[in-house]
């Protein structure tokens, strides 16, 4: 089952306890499905689920309707709808519309307790929404043929302070929602408790993952420096004993050279523990750093370019070879 099959099961699953609650459910039914006019309303979804329970709801509202089944090759569709004439006439009265609306718009008082707002945004989605895993991505879609419909839903989440957004793709109005904080508050605010509980785990795995991932690339990108810092001072170390000018440098400064490279691997931290006194870290990275200032002199003065690892080492034999 995909996520968001489960978010409608969850929502599926709430008490609608008021019959205020169930006619703004039902008020959803009609502004989100197939259509909604004198003719009746038809709602069309692959959930048969859904189906009844919108067939439930309006009957806690008085009004009778039908569910039929229509088979096709890429699965089942249910169709729940209210035709008869005297039903569509309750159902109008119900909702405040005369059916014959040239523009369909939501009309807030058909809203009466706090809840209602809720169960009518919980049944939109069952109606036309959709939730992307979370894995993948956070995000949440109100999908309407109907312009003035998707621009009143944006204008309700963003009441709650949801911070929807809305555009248009391939031919739909679509009303989204993507901040994972939003898509947390969201689906709490539907009912769907657990979904939203999915998408906290999923958000702290996430942070959890990127965080260690910056970390590793750090000390990544420290190791690199670390060894090309090592390199270069051996270069430098190379070059004075090539030029012989390595014991013209303070007694402190040839101990460091002949330590670093009877250990080139060590880091700096145990190599100034082989000193004798221990000298620190900071002290041994300052020498190290005289000695590669000492070989840049010895550049300026005679020219010579610096020799890199590969050009120092001994030249093969034919013989080895």
């Amino acid at each position: 089952m995909s996520f968001s099959q489960d978010v409608k099961s969850e929502i599926l699953r709430r008490k609608v306890p008021r019959a205020c609650c169930a006619a703004s459910a039902s008020y959803a039914v009609a502004c989100f499905g197939k259509y909604f006019d004198d003719r009746g309303v038809v709602l069309q979804t692959e959930n048969e689920g859904v189906a009844v329970f919108a067939e439930k709801m309006y009957a806690r509202c008085g009004i009778t309707g039908a569910i039929i089944r229509k088979d096709r090759p890429a699965g089942p569709i249910f169709e729940f709808s209210v035709k008869d004439p005297v039903q569509v006439e309750k159902m109008l009265a119900l909702f405040g519309h005369t059916g014959r609306e040239t523009t369909l718009r939501i009309r807030p008082d058909c809203f009466k307790c706090q809840n209602c707002v809720s169960f009518f945004v919980s049944t939109a989605f069952l109606c036309c929404g959709t939730a992307t895993d979370p894995e993948k991505e956070y995000n949440i879609e109100f999908l309407s043929p109907r312009h003035s419909l998707s621009q009143q839903l944006e204008g309700i989440l963003a009441q709650h302070e949801f911070n929807p957004h809305r555009a248009v793709r391939k031919g739909a109005n679509t009303v989204y929602v993507k901040s994972s904080d939003h898509l947390e508050d969201l689906l709490t605010f539907m009912g769907a408790g657990n979904a939203a509980m999915r998408i906290m785990g999923q958000r702290m795995y996430n942070d959890m993952r990127n965080k260690t991932n910056r970390l590793s690339n750090c000390e990544t990108a420290n190791m690199g420096k670390t060894v090309q810092a090592a390199v270069q001072v051996r270069m430098a170390i190379q070059m004075l004993e090539e030029a012989g000018a390595l014991e013209t440098l303070p007694k402190p400064l040839q101990q460091t050279a002949r330590l670093r490279m009877q250990y080139p691997d060590l880091p700096l931290a145990k190599l100034a523990e082989k000193f004798d006194p221990p000298v620190s870290k900071a002290g041994l990275s300052h020498r190290l750093k005289r000695i590669q200032e000492a070989a840049q002199r010895l550049v300026e003065q005679t020219g010579v370019p610096a020799v890199s690892e590969e050009e120092s080492q001994p030249a093969k034999r034919e013989d080895d070879v």
